[in-house]
């Protein structure tokens, strides 16, 4: 009866996701349930009849073990931090609770310890209070890379920066970007749509205004150029800015300074702006809607970001990083997307670019519980048909729209060069023309460098 009872306790415990182990009044070690053999690498039988302090090296165990203190003052212990080190060598956080064990008589046989695994918690922690890098932005396409060994020597200026690119291309990422590499990154990063408001809160959002100024101003209420002294400002939508407007961002800067709504007292402003626009700047200049002296003023640096759809080849591994991330917060396990659903997205158009992908990701994984991304789980707008070649089967009929998809794209890009395209996807110059014939693409009518390919005769 009681090696019966002793099993059922064990099942109980297997049965519950934290760790939990016993030790008897010596501190040995005399159960330890699965969870606790998955967080700590540590098999059951290497545990059993060991020291605690053996088994977990955790970094209390020498100066302030908390089994050794419930034992001594009979006082259970909640939620305390600390770590261990597992069978690998790696450091875990864990949350640990203690308790006395007794008999029925009242009397202490030992004690119990649960405790949780907090990487996962601690990974979501870390995603949230790291500072975007460069590193954030994603992709392997030519315009990706370039971006990216620009950005370190734009962040090393003060000069002001117009980054002007589609919705969803990322603009606010790469502005992040740019002041999380600059001496500012110790300041804050300060972000304003300037579509979402009218001009009167406009005026008062970026400047602040003193009490008294209207009617329910009853105190100072500083602006986002106060909010953001000696970090960054991040103007976007700065295309639907007022001419009014555009003449006060012209004085700040040009003079570094800038007046409350109800002040007379100029107020410096060390203060960097990057702007950003999902419009044509130039073409609002030629238009009269935008002023020329405000244009050149913020397009001292300028940045353009390309479309999804002219960046395909980055399509994957913007897929791997996205579902990577869902998987962190969502605490899932989704293996990637099927051929024939990276065939799709491959071939789609994308009008809004990186979010509209990561939208696609986070609603299928609503629908998928395990397993690849299938059809089924994507939204309703992309799940046609794929065209298929006769004579080939589904698998390879996607696998091929994939290739054709990411070798046409890399040929836009290089404005037709074999020679640079072969060198971006790592392959021989020869076999991209292979693969050219092979898919039937049609190369660009120029050859990279401004020249139009002379027909060739078939073979």
């Amino acid at each position: 009866m009681g090696v019966r009872l002793a099993a059922h306790h064990e099942v109980i415990l297997d049965s519950i996701n934290e760790g939990v182990f016993t030790v008897d009044l010596a501190g040995q070690v005399t159960s330890f349930n699965r969870a606790a053999e998955k967080i700590t690498g540590i098999r059951r039988g290497d545990a059993l009849g060991h020291p605690c302090h053996e088994v977990f090296r955790a970094s209390i165990c020498e100066s302030a073990c908390v089994l050794k203190q419930t034992l001594r003052t009979g006082e259970p212990t909640v939620e305390a931090t600390i770590f261990i080190v597992d069978a690998g060598g790696e450091q875990i956080p864990i949350k640990i609770s203690a308790a006395v064990l007794r008999d029925r008589h009242g009397q202490a046989i030992g004690g119990v310890e649960t405790f949780q695994d907090l990487r996962q918690i601690e990974a979501l922690r870390k995603q949230l209070r790291q500072s975007l890098t460069i590193e954030d932005i994603v992709g392997r396409s030519p315009a990706i890379q370039d971006l990216c060994e620009l950005l370190p020597q734009i962040a090393d200026s003060d000069s002001s920066v117009l980054i002007e690119g589609a919705s969803g291309t990322g603009k606010e990422l790469v502005a992040r970007a740019v002041h999380n590499h600059s001496p500012r990154r110790r300041r804050r990063f300060v972000a304003l749509n300037c579509a979402a408001l009218p001009d009167t809160l406009l005026e008062s959002e970026l400047f602040g205004y003193k009490k008294g100024a209207f009617t329910d101003a009853k105190r100072d209420k500083p602006g986002r150029f106060a909010a953001a002294e000696g970090g960054t400002l991040f103007l976007d939508e700065i295309g639907d800015v007022s001419p009014a407007m555009q003449v006060r961002l012209l004085r700040v800067l040009q003079e570094r300074t800038y007046e409350p709504l109800g002040s007379v007292t100029p107020v410096r402003a060390n203060v960097r702006v990057i702007a950003a626009t999902n419009k044509s700047l130039t073409q609002l200049v030629r238009e009269g809607r935008f002023r020329e002296d405000l244009y050149y003023r913020l397009h001292v640096i300028h940045l353009q970001l390309p479309g999804l759809r002219d960046r395909r080849e980055d399509i994957p591994i913007l897929l791997e990083h996205v579902i990577t991330r869902f998987n962190r917060l969502q605490g899932k396990d989704i293996a990637g997307v099927s051929p024939e659903v990276l065939a799709l997205l491959m071939e789609h158009d994308y009008p809004g670019n990186v979010r509209e992908l990561q939208n696609i990701v986070e609603h299928a994984f609503v629908l998928c519980h395990r397993g690849p991304i299938e059809r089924k789980h994507l939204p309703v707008y992309l799940r046609g048909q794929l065209p298929r070649v006769p004579g080939e089967e589904s698998g390879a009929t996607n696998l091929a729209s994939v290739a054709r998809a990411v070798i046409a794209g890399t040929l836009r890009q290089h404005g037709g060069s074999r020679t640079l395209a072969a060198r971006a996807l790592g392959i021989n110059p020869s076999t991209l023309y292979r693969k050219i014939k092979a898919h039937k693409i049609e190369a660009p009518e120029t050859d990279g460098r401004g020249r139009r390919r002379r027909a060739t005769a078939k073979r």
